[in-house]
């Protein structure tokens, strides 16, 4: 539980905490459009694949970061918020992650595309799982997204434990080489909510499994 781990995209989960935070303080609308860097389009899949110059509105930029997990609009979203710089984004991401309790955590980006300095444990994904219910009620909907559409595309999504699990209402996939498969996501049955972590396992499939017999046992404990 408190084994240092890389994140992957699970990151993602911190930027859009930032990223509602923004929402809920009036420093952005969901319809303000954030801007395509050079850096941002150049960013490695998966990616959304904009231009430099393009723009997209935080609402589509939200969709896209939970359903698709692209690369490209977190490094915009954090040039957007970090006042140009996505390493000034990672350190609002590091301080807002010591303030919820996240003490073994520490962010490099907005994407989780590897960095040896990018660190979290599978106790502090899960408690920035439940800050995310707590804090944001009111956006945790975005989470249980399956497609977005954007220029008319549709766009879906890989989070199969969604299918899975029974009451599953979201959160995150994540993969890199380093990290393996790792995946955070929130049931609520009868009114009880749980949140699991499952870290560096070698297929999304043993993954996705994992979670749901971690899921059966501990939802039937929460009763």
């Amino acid at each position: 539980v408190h084994e240092t781990r890389y994140p992957a995209s699970l990151t993602k989960m911190m930027t859009l905490y930032l990223v509602f935070e923004a929402l809920d303080q009036g420093r952005i609308a969901r319809e303000t459009l954030i801007p395509f860097s050079a850096n941002a389009a150049r960013q490695p899949p998966t990616k959304l694949g904009l231009k430099p110059g393009q723009s997209i509105p935080v609402d589509t930029a939200v969709r896209v970061l939970v359903v698709k997990s692209a690369n490209d609009v977190a490094t915009a979203v954090a040039e957007f918020l970090g006042d140009g710089s996505e390493a000034r984004f990672a350190e609002m991401m590091t301080v807002k992650a010591r303030a919820i309790g996240m003490s073994r955590t520490t962010f490099k980006n907005a994407s989780g595309l590897p960095d040896s300095g990018q660190v979290t444990t599978a106790a502090d994904m899960a408690r920035l799982s439940i800050a995310l219910r707590r804090a944001f009620p009111h956006y945790y909907g975005y989470f249980s997204q399956r497609e977005v559409e954007v220029a008319g595309k549709t766009i879906r999504g890989h989070n199969r434990a969604m299918d899975m699990i029974p009451g599953a209402d979201g959160l995150k996939t994540g993969y890199t080489r380093a990290s393996g498969f790792n995946l955070a996501t929130s049931v609520t049955r009868g009114g009880k909510s749980v949140v699991g972590v499952v870290m560096g396992e070698d297929k999304a499939k043993i993954r996705d499994a994992r979670m749901a017999q971690l899921m059966s046992t501990y939802v039937s404990r929460a009763k």
